[in-house]
């Protein structure tokens, strides 16, 4: 397991040890990290490589949802890594109830969504707009802190800010006020999106130095290099890799994937996708999302061999080119 350098500081007695089994995670992304996608990762890697991944957000809205839907998200297997899963709401209650479900359960990690930047969490004022309050972050945290009832670490993970960044010492603070065993920040606010003339790793120092807790950097990490170079230079204890591992899903590790392998991995995502039940056209645009960002193996030639990819009507025809690559 790895531990944080800052692991016995007074804090400690409203958090808990994080279950991470290296530096280095699987951020939650929306319509991206299945219970699919996730497990070919965690397959794909050694603990020591990728330390832990987060579900798909579950939006928490009025009730709280089944343990069917829970389990879905979670998905079937289990590896040493853990999967946390990630709820995006604003009412404490109702979170408290969802934390308390969903350790029950077995999930190793509760993550509060704070940092979701869609047009539709602005307007139920859930993940990113909640950054124009920090006054009602540590409620929220500290009602799933009282849910989990120590049997799970929470935490938080938000952006840099709503407009801009001028609230973000007022919400580390929120953070570090609650019990929340780790703080996740986004370099870049949520008007920035993924503008990658926006990377701030200043503001990630910033909450470092406002913290006495493990923080996880992320934000446009491209490489196992440049998540090295995060953790050395503004003193984070994780880095959180998002949509770099759908262009390298190697990433973790470093390892130099062959066409062979390229292919294979793809294909893969795609066979379990159906064998959990998935409709051929919802796989084959799953998989076209995964081409979109695809980087390694020579899979991907040119810009215009990608949009030969991504003119595919069929998922026979996407399937049988990758097993030709696969093959060769």
């Amino acid at each position: 397991m790895f531990h944080s350098s800052q692991s016995k500081i007074p804090w400690e007695d409203r958090t808990l040890p994080l279950p991470f089994t290296s530096p280095w995670l699987l951020a939650p992304m929306d319509g991206v990290t299945d219970a699919c996608f996730r497990d070919l990762l965690m397959e794909t890697h050694q603990p020591e490589n990728l330390g832990g991944a987060f579900t798909e957000f579950i939006r928490i809205h009025q009730v709280v949802p089944s343990e069917e839907l829970f389990r879905r998200h979670l998905g079937p297997k289990r590896f040493p890594s853990p999967v946390g899963i990630q709820f995006m709401g604003n009412d404490p209650s109702l979170l408290k109830d969802c934390a308390a479900q969903a350790a029950a359960m077995g999930a190793p990690v509760v993550d509060i969504n704070f940092g979701c930047p869609a047009r539709g969490a602005r307007k139920g004022c859930v993940g990113a707009a909640l950054l124009d309050y920090p006054e009602r972050i540590t409620p929220i945290i500290d009602a799933c802190v009282d849910g989990v009832e120590g049997k799970v670490p929470v935490t938080a993970k938000i952006r840099s800010g709503v407009e801009d960044d001028r609230r973000l010492a007022d919400i580390v603070r929120a953070v570090e006020d609650s019990g929340a065993s780790l703080l996740t920040i986004h370099c870049r606010t949520k008007k920035e999106g993924y503008d990658a003339d926006a990377i701030d790793w200043g503001r990630i120092a910033l909450a470092r130095k406002l913290l006495n807790k493990p923080l996880c950097g992320n934000g446009a990490v491209e490489s196992l290099g440049e998540a090295r170079d995060m953790c050395n230079k503004v003193g984070c204890d994780f880095v959180m890799i998002g949509r770099a591992a759908l262009a390298n899903p190697w990433i973790f590790s470093g390892y130099e994937a062959s066409t062979q392998e390229a292919a294979a991995f793809v294909l893969r995502y795609g066979d379990m996708m159906l064998e959990r039940g998935a409709h051929p056209k919802n796989a084959l645009s799953r998989l076209k999302q995964m081409i979109r960002f695809w980087e390694v193996g020579d899979l991907v030639a040119h810009k215009d061999d990608r949009k030969t990819w991504l003119k595919t009507k069929r998922l026979e025809d996407f399937h049988h080119r990758l097993q030709q690559m696969a093959q060769t």
